[in-house]
């Protein structure tokens, strides 16, 4: 069964002020670039709504956790994180090329840029990421989920105020060319973290084994366990960022009574909760079966 929560789960009331906040300004942000013709401000607005989703899908996460697993969905709905991740990931993958290209075309035409517009949304987006993150600053103590939010609304301030310098340095030098530098290194700096994103989420949908297990590592110290004669059959994955799962075959040395078993299995969830983080053990017992005796079969 999943965790349950009270009625008010943890952070739900915050993360929905951080939402609305940071979907207000991301939307006033791109209707600023288009009125301003700044493609910086554009590229800001982006990276305020990989917040949005970044806090959309800590919300999902803490509303889907509150719910029962059912005969249908034995699972629950604990792939629904990242599968919203990939696809998030994957969109702004696509506009932060495109915003890319355009800077770079641009450059070489250094247009006219309303640095009003630019100057004054960039400081809005910075007190709006501030009192979002505040907002959160309290439930991200105990929840990893939110803290990677409240981290995020951190990282994403950063860029409002390098947008705020720009709009600063266009008002009273007019460099307009600093539009296109803003724009490529807000790009980059979007795809980074998308494709860190895209590449963790399909690692999880195709059911990879987790970053940082080791299969060979795991099946050794599983063997050294008294009781237990050979791992095998084994399979690691990960429903989402939180809950890593293990099922494997294990030969014993010999037909253990179903009591001394379960010790011999708690034994074996204590070493794999303690060392690798694997919440969820599926033991088959075996003695006599033939069968092939591979790590991975």
């Amino acid at each position: 069964m999943s965790e349950h929560y009270h009625t008010h789960p943890l952070g739900e009331k915050s993360l929905k002020w951080s939402i609305t906040l940071n979907l207000l300004i991301s939307l006033s942000q791109g209707a600023g670039a288009v009125i301003s013709g700044s493609y910086a401000l554009l590229a800001d607005a982006l990276h305020n709504m990989t917040d949005v989703f970044s806090l959309v899908i800590s919300f999902i996460a803490v509303k889907l956790g509150s719910k029962r697993n059912t005969l249908k969905r034995t699972f629950g709905y604990q792939r629904a994180e990242m599968m919203a991740a990939f696809f998030n990931s994957l969109t702004l993958i696509l506009l932060g090329g495109f915003l890319i290209f355009e800077g770079v075309f641009r450059w070489k035409k250094e247009p006219i840029i309303s640095y009003e517009w630019v100057i004054w949304l960039a400081v809005a987006s910075i007190l709006i990421n501030a009192v979002s993150a505040l907002l959160l600053h309290r439930d991200a103590k105990a929840s990893i989920n939110i803290k990677s939010s409240y981290i995020h609304l951190f990282t994403d301030m950063l860029t409002s105020i390098a947008v705020f310098v720009g709009g600063l340095m266009m008002k009273y030098f007019g460099w307009f060319w600093v539009d296109s530098l803003l724009t490529i290194l807000i790009a980059v700096f979007l795809l980074v973290q998308s494709f860190g994103i895209f590449y963790r989420s399909l690692r999880s949908l195709l059911m990879f084994t987790p970053k940082g297990i080791d299969l060979e590592q795991i099946v050794n110290d599983i063997n050294t366990v008294s009781g237990i004669k050979d791992m095998h059959h084994v399979h690691v994955w990960e429903m989402n960022d939180h809950s890593i799962m293990l099922e494997a075959h294990i030969d014993l040395t010999k037909d253990f009574r179903t009591s001394e078993f379960e010790k011999i299995l708690l034994e074996i969830e204590a070493l794999l909760l303690d060392n690798y983080g694997i919440s969820h053990v599926n033991i088959q017992p075996e003695i006599f079966k033939s069968d092939s005796k591979q790590i991975i079969a």
